[in-house]
């Protein structure tokens, strides 16, 4: 009868110790949303050149000079760009980015995608010069 409680012990003990095991391998794996970083020379160009086509430079709200701004977009299956989200130095330019980007007919094709852009998330810095008016 001995045996068998340091038997059972033994057994909750090493459950408890894979429980932690497994707790701490899964709070160190990386559970984050793949994102990848875009650059200038990369396939995403057309949407640069869509952007800035579409882009309304007449507001007046938008901050003087140089605007800095980040962009993360989903590529649905279908190749529509969806879930744009824009953040920088002028909120009003970031709103017309967002808008600009949702309302694009374009659809991005899969084939010029390569194995290492893709991801669930892009984020696609933009640049926006304003002038005075």
């Amino acid at each position: 009868m001995k045996n068998k409680v340091q038997i059972f012990i033994a057994s909750i003990f090493v459950c408890g110790c894979m429980a932690v095991v497994n707790t701490a391998k899964a709070q160190t794996s990386n559970n984050m949303i793949q994102e990848v970083q875009l650059n200038k020379n990369d396939a995403f160009n057309e949407i640069r050149n869509l952007l800035m086509a579409n882009f309304d430079f007449t507001n007046s709200d938008y901050k003087q000079g140089v605007v800095n701004s980040e962009v993360k977009f989903d590529i649905a299956e279908n190749g529509k760009i969806v879930n744009v989200h824009s953040k920088g130095d002028c909120k009003n330019v970031s709103k017309e980015i967002e808008k600009v980007l949702s309302s694009l007919q374009y659809r991005v094709d899969s084939k010029k995608i390569n194995q290492n852009m893709i991801a669930s998330t892009y984020v696609m810095p933009v640049r926006v010069d304003i002038n005075n008016r």
